[in-house]
């Protein structure tokens, strides 16, 4: 039988920590409304138990040091509550909610600010991230911490937050988790995966990152539905994707990217490892950028457009047997369609040249569609100095766009 233990507070300020004092007496899965005030913070819940803020001022403010909640038991809910004043020390992980070896939490329409990390969630499983709005102090990006911290969490769902102008959300060794409906705007990186596997993120918003999405070392990824938008700063990447195999990246939208996506291949590595399908890559600097070799790729019915480079390598081999490409619309396919099939009656074919100078030197992108870089690209194409390298060829691109 869960029991209800309503605590009701009037004044602006409550001193001492009647809070924690209240949490202490409360039973097991008791349910504690807090009414309108500044509670004190740096409380402890080491019970299964319910916190609601009743009122849309009900402020839970550290004093600067350690965290602000520490939740040490399964079964703890935390809904409508304004979370404040963590301590700033790195190594201890000062955070606004602290979680450690629970399950069946849940985080809820909180509003997380002026605080090193969010919410910082260690060998927690089977909980619930949700309508909560995440930001940290505002101090200079080295300086900042993560909205999110997994590590070793697991079976999580993490949906309609909204976490903006904070260091990373950051999955190192947490599995089988969800990321749904999120907005991520202004962060460094908006989501890192380190030795993550079967995560799946899912109509997410991106914008304004300096990368968006990182994986390194992650397996059996879903990346599906997503705006990945207007990455800026010095990387400017939507996508890094490094070391990782049954990668699925469908039917996203890529825009407005200094890097599209950026993938590392391995060249060791054997098997199809990336699926890049039904996505929307336009008006970026570069679509495709590829680091070491061009290998183990799945591209197919994606709409590739507006971009200034479409494929880009700067280092390794060329393009390999191994990719499967084909059915993408190109828009700089010069083809023919005369069994009007919808399909090029030849490849599209990308060269490297060696005189493109802007694979080299990024400054020259400055100059990009001016009369003079034109017309050398022009005669690049016509009268190359030297043997074009093939670096991607798409054997039935999609004539019309589709």
């Amino acid at each position: 039988m869960k029991f209800f233990f309503l605590v009701l507070f009037s004044s602006a300020l409550v001193f001492a920590n009647a809070l924690q004092d209240a949490i202490d007496v409360a039973p097991p899965y008791a349910t504690l409304k807090l009414q309108n005030a500044l509670y004190k913070g740096n409380i402890h819940i080491d019970k299964p138990l319910t916190i609601i803020g009743i009122g849309e001022h009900v402020i839970i403010k550290g004093d600067g040091v350690k965290n602000v909640i520490s939740v040490r038991s399964s079964e703890v809910i935390l809904k409508h509550l304004i979370i404040q004043n963590s301590g700033m020390n790195m190594q201890s992980i000062d955070a606004a909610i602290s979680m450690k070896q629970v399950q069946n939490c849940e985080i809820r329409d909180c509003n997380i600010s002026e605080v090193l990390y969010g919410i910082d969630m260690d060998r927690v499983n089977n909980s619930m991230i949700s309508h909560n709005y995440i930001t940290t102090k505002k101090n200079d990006l080295p300086l900042r911490a993560n909205a999110l911290k997994l590590y070793y969490a697991n079976h999580n769902v993490i949906e309609f937050n909204i976490i903006e102008n904070v260091r990373d959300v950051t999955l190192n060794y947490s599995h089988h988790n969800l990321f749904k409906k999120n907005q991520f705007q202004g962060n460094r990186f908006a989501t890192h995966l380190s030795l993550s596997h079967n995560n799946r993120f899912i109509n997410n918003i991106y914008k304004y990152n300096s990368v968006a999405m990182m994986f390194m070392g992650a397996q059996n990824t879903q990346v599906i539905g997503n705006e990945i938008l207007s990455s800026n700063g010095a990387a400017g990447i939507g996508v890094m994707i490094g070391s990782v195999a049954n990668f699925i990246f469908k039917n996203n939208r890529v825009s407005y990217n200094a890097k599209a996506l950026y993938i590392q291949g391995q060249e060791k590595a054997k098997g199809m490892k990336r699926y890049i399908i039904g996505n929307e890559i336009s008006y970026n600097g570069e679509a495709l950028h590829f680091h070491a070799s061009i290998k183990d790729n799945t591209i197919t019915n994606n709409k590739i457009f507006s971009n200034i480079d479409d494929v880009v390598k700067d280092a390794g081999k060329n393009f390999e047997s191994s990719n499967v490409v084909e059915y993408n619309y190109w828009d700089r396919y010069a083809g023919f369609d005369e069994n009007n099939d919808g399909i090029g009656d030849i490849p599209y074919d990308v060269y490297q040249y060696a005189d493109q100078l802007w694979h080299y030197n990024h400054k020259v992108k400055f100059f990009y569609a001016s009369p003079i870089m034109s017309m050398l690209n022009f005669l690049s194409h016509l009268a190359p100095f030297i043997e074009p390298n093939l670096i991607m060829e798409d054997k039935k691109p999609t004539y019309q766009f589709p």
